[in-house]
């Protein structure tokens, strides 16, 4: 297992790391666009996957967008080619109580697991390892986690939404690949600088984060000598 990267020396914002081409799936939602944001700010060059990809606006010329689906395996395959690190974001940004009594309206309900298992199955055809996967605290190796309440909105509302995530992170654990899974706790969409507190172990402060803290682990966790690989991370504030 690779040591850690500091934090601190992350922290500190040096942009001398090698410039990587990372696929972010799912990167008009709240996670994968703050996530392309941080990448582009690091120098990366990015492909942004996603429905609507063509809203993103990019000034630094390193962003190239295709709207697609991730039901799409061919038109996924081919944004796969060339890649060196795929981030996926998928979820259904939906009110979830309209979810989970009447279905999603724009989105598959697996999306989670037949969109993971479809960039799966592009990696493995072109040889790209390096699979980082945004999942959520409560699921996997944190499940059992939960204070009383958050178990009892995701038993009630989000249990079709969790059955996908578990059956998500099945498939990003049996890939084969060098994976990790992040894990947040719930998302806000606060304007935060802070790097968020990390734990293998499933160990959290702050019931909450922010995508912006979110996107700076995912960008981290993208880096060849950050020490993820393998591990399911749990993100918090």
């Amino acid at each position: 297992m690779k040591t850690q990267v500091n934090i601190n020396e992350y922290q500190q914002g040096s942009n001398s790391h090698k410039s990587l081409n990372i696929l972010v799936v799912g990167a008009t939602g709240g996670s994968g666009r703050a996530t392309v944001e941080k990448l582009l700010s690091e120098g990366h060059r990015v492909t942004a996957y996603s429905r609507s990809a063509n809203q993103l606006v990019d000034t630094s010329g390193l962003l190239v967008t295709i709207n697609g689906n991730v039901t799409d395996s061919v038109e996924l395959d081919r944004a796969i080619q060339g890649q060196q690190v795929i981030i996926v974001t998928l979820g259904i940004n939906e009110n979830p109580l309209r979810v989970r009594f009447f279905g999603s309206a724009r989105t598959t309900n697996d999306v989670r697991s037949m969109g993971t298992r479809n960039v799966i199955t592009a990696m493995r055809k072109h040889g790209v390892q390096r699979l980082i996967v945004q999942s959520s605290f409560g699921v996997g190796e944190t499940r059992g986690l939960l204070g009383f309440v958050d178990q009892l909105f995701f038993d009630l509302i989000l249990k079709p939404q969790i059955d996908d995530t578990e059956a998500q992170e099945k498939e990003v654990r049996n890939s084969g690949l060098d994976w990790t899974i992040a894990q947040p706790v719930h998302l806000t969409d606060e304007d935060s600088g802070v790097f968020p507190f990390l734990s293998a172990k499933g160990q959290t402060r702050l019931m909450k984060v922010a995508r912006k803290s979110v996107a700076k682990f995912l960008a981290l966790a993208a880096r060849e000598e950050s020490g993820y690989i393998g591990q399911s991370v749990a993100i918090s504030g």
